[in-house]
């Protein structure tokens, strides 16, 4: 079943059979001591595949690929810790796609718990460990991470101060989440950092989180350079051998491509540059579907900014968007799958985006007559599951006041 997949890493591997229910890899060939580059393409190829059907055969499919090249990493105890620890960020990727976010950590834990694994590895398990609990709610196990990640780069050998940055990003972006602008600051402008700041080297989720900062800030213009950097460093592999710059899960490259398009699309939202805008976020729906198939809740994500962009600008033009608003927003909470509104207070999956998304939705109702009723108890329900520490709902869906802007983070499902 899978000797199509075993020829596209033929190059990489010296032999493959393939019974019709295992795919059996059996040596390597000599094409680095480390095993690295075969598990580079090993995993470009899986991720590749799994991404062509985006069907549950496709991604099981490219884990089981992954898991049998593990098997043999771990059998060759000279190939084993960075070679392994690549093939774990690609399975942990894998899983974070297909809304497995506990399977995905499981693999990232794997990583920062090898003892040998390099400082590119190590800080790219982290960075997306760290995400991961970020977009399941769980704040301050994000921040443990965070610290943690800092702290075992900080001992680490080969570390040099690009991760070093990343992990410092990793901070900042925990303290963004939590509305902490001051403790962010220092993640993403430490003095030491400033030159490298300007290094076209910096990773795509350096840009993307430091632009993110700016942007809440009010910083627009340094904030639209960074998410440009931010979208260009991501138009290469997931995993190249050149660079060693590892991203994976929410973190991964083709996440952080997603997010620079949606944050400029934001950007140029609350600029009133509501063409721009459109476009931008047009241009990030129709990644989002190719990359997660049409019914992910990531496309809730975009579609909800994209209900609150056209919000705005009704507001500002003084038109009417209501059937288009309408739609947008009743597909996002479809794909975001939120609960009845019989039910107030609970504990929601993605619940920034979920109330943002139906407190939308209740304001564009609310002015019609005949469905004020029902668009006011929408925004009632809205927040009561509104979790955000700086900003209340009723400041976000407020564009007049530019200083108090919001940044949905499509990466981690969260507003900032």
């Amino acid at each position: 079943m899978f000797r199509v997949l075993a020829r596209r890493v033929a190059s990489s591997l010296s032999r493959v059979s393939c019974p019709p229910a295992k795919l059996t890899i059996h040596r390597f060939s000599s094409s680095g001591s480390n095993g690295v580059p075969v598990a580079l393409q090993l995993v470009n190829y899986a991720l590749n595949h799994a991404r062509s059907k985006k069907s549950d055969e496709s991604y099981g499919q490219a884990l089981l690929v992954l898991d049998q090249g593990l098997a043999n990493f771990h059998r060759e105890s000279n190939l084993q810790d960075n070679a392994a620890g690549v093939v774990l960020l690609g399975m942990s990727t894998l899983l974070s796609e297909r809304g497995d976010l506990s399977g995905a950590r499981e693999k990232l834990q794997e990583v920062i718990d090898s003892s040998h694994s390099s400082s590119a590895v190590k800080v790219a398990a982290f960075e997306a460990l760290a995400a991961l609990h970020l977009e399941m709610g769980q704040d301050a196990t994000s921040s443990t991470v965070a610290d943690r990640s800092l702290q075992v780069l900080g001992d680490h050998e080969d570390a040099n101060d690009h991760m070093l940055i990343r992990a410092r990003a990793i901070k900042g972006l925990v303290e963004l989440v939590s509305g902490n602008l001051e403790a962010a600051q220092s993640g993403f402008i430490g003095s030491e950092n400033d030159k490298l700041m300007d290094d076209k080297g910096i990773s795509g989720n350096v840009a993307l989180s430091h632009g993110e900062f700016l942007h809440t800030c009010g910083k627009f213009l340094l904030a639209k350079e960074f998410y440009q950097r931010a979208l260009d460093s991501s138009l290469t592999e997931d995993f190249s051998e050149d660079s060693y710059s590892f991203s994976a899960a929410n973190m991964s490259l083709k996440e952080v491509s997603l997010g620079a398009l949606c944050a400029l699309g934001q950007l140029a939202t609350h600029s009133r540059n509501f063409q721009d805008a459109e476009e931008m976020l047009t241009k990030a729906l129709t990644k989002a579907e190719g990359l997660f198939g049409s019914k992910h809740p990531k496309v809730g994500v975009i579609l909800t900014s994209l209900g609150i962009m056209f919000g705005h600008k009704a507001k500002v033009e003084r038109s009417s968007s209501l059937l288009i608003q309408e739609g947008l927003y009743r597909r996002a909470i479809e794909l975001l799958k939120a609960p009845s509104m019989e039910n107030e207070g609970l504990q929601v999956e993605r619940s920034d985006i979920v109330a943002l998304a139906r407190g939308g939705y209740g304001e564009a109702l609310s002015v019609q007559q005949n469905r004020k009723e029902e668009g006011e108890r929408m925004k009632k329900w809205a927040e009561s599951i509104w979790r955000n520490r700086r900003l209340s709902l009723a400041q976000v869906l407020d564009i007049s006041e530019p200083s108090t802007v919001a940044v949905i983070d499509s990466r981690i499902s969260r507003i900032l």
